[in-house]
Order: C-alpha cells, then structure tokens, then sequence
C-alpha cells in the first residue's frame, strides 16, 4: 500500500531532513513551502536520492486563505493521507501581523497547523490508522499563554512569543487526542532538541554571536538528529496506536503542569477555532 505523508516546511532544515528519511519506494512525500522555485528542485532531488514519489506544494502558512487553497487542492489531488507532521514554525524579531490580524509566530507556529488539520482531519480519518505529529521545542515548558494578550500588542518579545506559540502546540495536541479516541488517528507532539539550522538568526545583538558562536557549535544536533523523533513517530510500530504524548528522543516525556493543563487546553482550542473561523 502506498503511505503518503505530508511535510510541512520541508524545503529545508528538520523538515527536509525529515522528508529525506521518510521517502523511499512504495511513499509519497508531499513537502510544502512558500516558494516553487526552491521548493521543486529539493523535492526532486529527494526523489532522486531517495526514491518514492516527493511532491513539493506551495502554501503560506501566514495566511489562512492560502492554507484553506492549499487543503483543497491536495483533497482534490490526493485521495489517501496517513501522515501529517505539522513542522514548519517561525520566530519574529520584531511584532508582525498576518493579514489575518495575528501576531506572525503565533499564528504560523500554531493557528496555522490548528487550521490545517482541521481541514484535512476527514481524509486522515478515512486513510486510518493515521498520524499526526506536531513539532513544539524544548521551550515549551516556559512558555505563557497571554489569554488577554495572545498577539502581545502590550509588549513583544521574540522568546515570549515563541515559547508561548511552542506550548500552544502541545495544548492543541493533548486536545485533539481527547477528540480523536477510537478515529484511527493518533497524535503526538516533541522536541527535536537544538539542531543546528539558521533558526537562531531571529535573533539580534548578543544573543545571535552567543547563539551561533558558543551555543549551537558546542550543543546543536545535526539536522538528521533533530530529525530523527519526527520520523519514529512517523514510522515506528512501536508507536501505533499511542496518542496524547510528548516526545524528545524518541521517548515519551512527562508534561509540565502548563502544558497538561485540560482547561487551558479547551481554552486555547476556543479561541483557535474563533480565529480560523472554525466551530468546535
């Protein structure tokens, strides 16, 4: 049988590198960026290496217009999909708002794949049993959600927002397996753990020479390594049927109080569902 799996943000970084271990013969990778002319020569270029079918589709995560395009397409296109690892994510140096009216990390980091899955949560459940990963961080555990504030008019901080964005999706992944018992369709979150990408260049002043100077030579794990939860939660037998988790190292971890918190969690979802436009 054929696994069709889709990527996002795997053009480049984790992403590709997941995709690069997922594709092989009798697998459709699907890997989606903003920008064609680099996203189809990587997926080529996969395909070539590797072998399987790799698709690269265009979708801007910031705009949900673009994703609601997106989801049709590959509906209209693709007939089974097994897997969804929502990994894309982004950090903002500066407060930027979507033409949606989000604040940029919030909305890309977790509006975005709420969105997605939602729109494509009936084809995962009918290509059953299926998988969804998403892809928080390690800073999870110091994220806020600023429940009066979620777009931090008040006072921007590119940490704040993106450990609040990175608990946001273990929330919606706790939330979403409550819902999904007895689908076929499991879902998980984890922390690929610091990798040695351009993330860090978000940043500016000392924290970017730290980052990239002391802490990613002397720390960061090679994209394969980042990678490698991504594609057992994928993959692995040893993981059908387990939902609700949180992962790093391939080994489940136990959640912080904040982000085992079930109301906060119904909260949050609440609150997504109003700013896609989805009911609960």
């Amino acid at each position: 049988m054929n696994t069709t799996i889709l990527i996002t943000g795997g053009t480049a970084g984790i992403g590709r590198a997941t995709a690069e271990a997922l594709a092989q013969p009798g697998r459709t990778i699907l890997i989606t960026g903003r920008d064609a002319g680099r996203g189809e020569p990587v997926a080529q270029a996969i395909q070539q290496a590797k072998g399987g079918i790799v698709h690269f589709l265009a979708v801007d995560l910031a705009s949900q217009a673009s994703i609601r395009a997106f989801a049709a397409r590959l509906l209209e296109s693709y007939p089974a999909l097994h897997v969804l690892v929502n990994n894309a994510g982004t950090a903002q140096a500066q407060r930027v708002l979507t033409e949606d009216g989000s604040e940029m990390t919030f909305a890309v980091n977790h509006l975005a794949p709420f969105l997605l899955t939602h729109l494509l949560l009936d084809r995962l459940k009918a290509s059953a049993p299926a998988r969804i990963i998403n892809v928080s961080s390690l800073v999870q555990q110091w994220g806020k959600l600023h429940w009066d504030d979620l777009s931090l008019e008040r006072g921007y901080d590119l940490d704040v927002a993106y450990n609040q964005s990175k608990l946001a999706n273990v929330l919606f992944t706790q939330e979403l397996a409550r819902g999904l018992q007895g689908t076929g369709v499991t879902v998980n979150s984890l922390e690929p753990g610091l990798v040695k990408t351009g993330f860090g260049l978000h940043y500016t002043g000392w924290k970017r020479w730290f980052g990239q100077r002391i802490v990613m030579p002397l720390f960061g794990q090679t994209l394969e390594q980042g990678a490698s939860t991504s594609v057992y939660l994928a993959q692995s037998p040893e993981v059908q049927g387990i939902s609700g988790q949180h992962f790093r190292k391939c080994r489940p971890l136990a959640l912080s109080a904040a982000s085992a918190d079930p109301a906060a969690a119904r909260r949050l979802w609440d609150i997504s569902a109003r700013l896609t436009g989805l009911s609960r």
